[in-house]
């Protein structure tokens, strides 16, 4: 089995830490790695492709450390973020250059097997420089899966792709995952990855916040006390009718309105229309306050 240790990894540029004594270990099938931008989701997959050393620490690929060995790149399939592509070449002939790059016995059947597999056949003799940003991507993951690799690293893979074009994406590591690859493909979008993966790895601030089955994972970010900014007709009148309602842990009136931290959201959001009706007060605006990644991965990483 395709197994990736990563051992008290972290990796630092001068002064400034990307990745921070982050510890964990990818089996086969689909894994998410999830975190808002600069959360170091990117220096992580480098360290495992072998491009870049840990600069603590080990990262390792069935037991040999991926950096420094280009044997394991026959192991590896890679698509980056970054989209340094050659656009003066057409795309099959990009793709077979990475095939005959690999020495595989016939670069042209795999060039031609990975191309039809991402749905690129179409337009593979156009230039890569007239392809939209999803088909960059596409052709980008063909190079990655022409030698048949047993792990893919894929950062931020969706990028770009329209929404026929991200449900075949979507289907295409689902079945590369039930054939026992290890997969492992970063994202900032929660929803990508609860469509994917069973298994999720989360970094904060290049540390890991949390691991595990994704369904846990979700049920801690829905339970955490979640912030609202409230407008009404009588501000006053509903900040005490909150108060009393028993789902929150903290009340402020304010000039744009009331500021709640509900710590039973599914309580407060039933409660919250009823109470305003029982008064005769009208709720003109309610506002969520901290749905960003980044509050909920904070959350996370607090627990």
């Amino acid at each position: 089995m395709a197994i990736i240790d990563l051992a008290q990894v972290s990796r630092w540029y001068g002064n400034v830490v990307a990745v921070n004594d982050v510890s964990m270990r990818l089996e086969p099938g689909v894994t998410g790695l999830l975190g808002p931008n600069g959360a170091g989701k990117s220096t992580l997959i480098t360290m495992m492709a072998g491009f870049l050393p840990p600069s603590a620490g080990s990262v390792t690929l069935g037991g040999r450390p991926l950096h420094g060995d280009p044997s394991v790149y026959r192991e590896i399939g890679l698509v980056p973020e970054r989209e340094e592509m050659y656009d003066a070449v057409t795309g099959w002939t990009f793709v077979l250059a990475n095939a005959r790059l690999h020495r595989l016995p016939d670069p042209e059947a795999a060039a031609r097997r990975a191309i039809a597999t991402v749905e690129m056949a179409d337009a593979q003799d156009r230039d890569i420089r007239g392809y939209s940003k999803g088909m960059k991507q596409r052709i980008k993951m063909a190079t990655a899966i022409v030698h048949d690799p047993t792990v893919l690293l894929l950062d931020e893979p969706f990028n770009g792709m329209d929404p026929r074009q991200r449900l075949h994406l979507m289907e295409l590591l689902h079945r590369l995952g039930d054939e026992g690859r290890t997969i492992l493909f970063s994202s900032h979008i929660l929803e990508e990855v609860e469509q994917i993966a069973g298994r999720i790895e989360v970094m904060v601030a290049g540390r890991h916040a949390a691991s595990g089955d994704f369904r846990e994972i979700r049920r801690l970010m829905t339970q955490r006390p979640h912030q609202y900014t409230i407008r009404s007709s009588d501000d006053r009148a509903l900040a005490a009718a909150v108060i009393g309602a028993g789902s929150t842990s903290g009340v402020e009136l304010a000039d744009d309105g009331v500021h709640v931290q509900a710590t039973d959201f599914a309580a407060f959001v039933h409660a919250l229309p009823r109470l305003a009706a029982d008064r005769g007060i009208r709720l003109l605006e309610v506002r969520p306050a901290d749905e960003s990644l980044e509050s909920v991965f904070s959350y996370l990483v607090a627990r």
